[in-house]
């Protein structure tokens, strides 16, 4: 894991840090050797600054750095500064085999220094509490820098849930709203289709009869109209949801259920369908998830008979129960020769959409043309 970036404040203290510690280390001696051995002062402090430049690099070269360093200070306690700092940054890694022998090169450099060449002794007999104040100083400086390391591990393991978090709730935000859009779309077209269907219907009659009074075409005109004005508002409606915020938008009226097939039977055969209808089940007992599919599946059968069979016979059987599940079957006549009114466009979304309605709802969709007959027959499981 890379170490994170220091700022100019921790730049700043982490160079008051190594120049104090360099300080308390080599002070006592510099005296000693500005006094008897000033070529050893001046090579002393070489030596220093030449760790202090070089701990810049301790996070491209970490052990290098801290195993020069530390050797170092074992001889010339002016790079004891560098040699801590560069220690601690190496453990910040947690890597055992990396802090071990750099721990050990380290104390046994001190430990050389303070047995052999340690010229401001007072007595040997202090020998023992230099070493041990060595050994806690490397100790302290090693777990220190293990649990900044762990700490700083924890806080990118945090942040990288968090930001993991967040882009799967975006994920998860951004593919709602491409369901709903889509759901959106499958009610514009449930809707929308049937309004326009009527549409088409009584224009095409009115274009294609030339026998009609003018009572009847006045009524097929205001049929239109109605259809047409209440096509526009569902259309604004859904509009609407588009464009407002969640919080804006108006609420969504309730979905029709089962019970409201035969009103929609009933806005066909207003419109001129001619439509027969078996149904052996009652709609008010049919579970309202279901209720909703069958409603769905009703309306789409029953407009793309009228758009594209009219004027034919149409047939819609509803049968089945709780073991058997609900079986739907629309059954139009082909019309036999060419109409003289152009056909209205087909998009095939409307069974797709239905085939989709079915498979969600635990059911199955199936439709066959013969030569004469056009059947759209859809099952759905009662308990699903």
């Amino acid at each position: 894991m890379p170490a994170p970036p220091i700022s100019r404040w921790g730049h700043t203290w982490r160079i008051a840090l190594v120049l104090g510690i360099s300080g308390l280390a080599w002070g006592p001696l510099a005296e000693y050797q500005w006094d008897r051995a000033r070529w050893w002062f001046w090579l002393d402090l070489a030596v220093g600054v030449l760790s202090f430049v070089a701990i810049f690099w301790r996070r491209r070269f970490p052990v290098a750095v801290a195993l020069t360093t530390n050797i170092a200070a074992g001889f010339f306690l002016s790079a004891g500064g560098p040699a801590t700092i560069s220690l601690f940054s190496l453990s910040t890694r947690r890597r055992w085999r990396e802090i071990l022998p750099v721990s050990a090169a380290g104390f046994a450099s001190g430990a050389a220094f303070i047995l052999f060449a340690d010229p401001t002794a007072p007595s040997r007999d202090f020998i023992l509490v230099d070493l041990a104040l060595l050994t806690t100083i490397v100790a302290i400086t090693v777990g220190w820098g293990m649990y900044a390391g762990s700490r700083r591990e924890l806080l990118a393991t945090l942040r990288d849930r968090a930001e993991t978090a967040e882009s799967e709730q975006a994920a998860r935000i951004a593919q709602a709203r491409i369901a709903e859009r889509a759901q959106i779309a499958r009610e514009m077209h449930d809707v929308l289709a049937h309004r326009i269907s009527i549409v088409t219907m009584h224009a095409g009659a009115l274009s294609y009869r030339d026998d009609l009074s003018a009572d009847e075409v006045k009524a097929t005109a205001a049929t239109i109209e109605q259809s047409s004005r209440l096509a526009l508002v569902e259309l604004r409606e859904v509009l609407g949801v588009l464009r407002e915020g969640a919080g804006d938008a108006e609420p969504e009226p309730p979905q029709p259920t089962a019970a409201a097939i035969a009103d929609l039977v009933q806005r066909f055969r207003d419109a001129g369908m001619n439509l027969v209808v078996d149904v052996s089940v009652d709609p008010a007992s049919i579970p309202a998830p279901i209720g909703r599919t069958a409603y769905r599946v009703v309306q789409e059968g029953l407009t793309n008979a009228a758009k594209h069979a009219p004027r034919t016979r149409v047939e819609l059987t509803m049968s089945g129960g709780p073991e058997t599940g609900l079986t739907i079957e629309v059954t139009n006549r082909i019309p036999a020769g060419q109409r003289t009114t152009a056909s209205p466009p087909e998009s095939g979304l409307g069974l797709i959409g239905l085939t989709e309605r079915a498979q969600l709802a635990g059911g199955g969709l199936h439709r066959s043309t013969t030569t004469d007959r056009h059947v759209l027959r859809v099952w759905l499981p009662w308990a699903a």
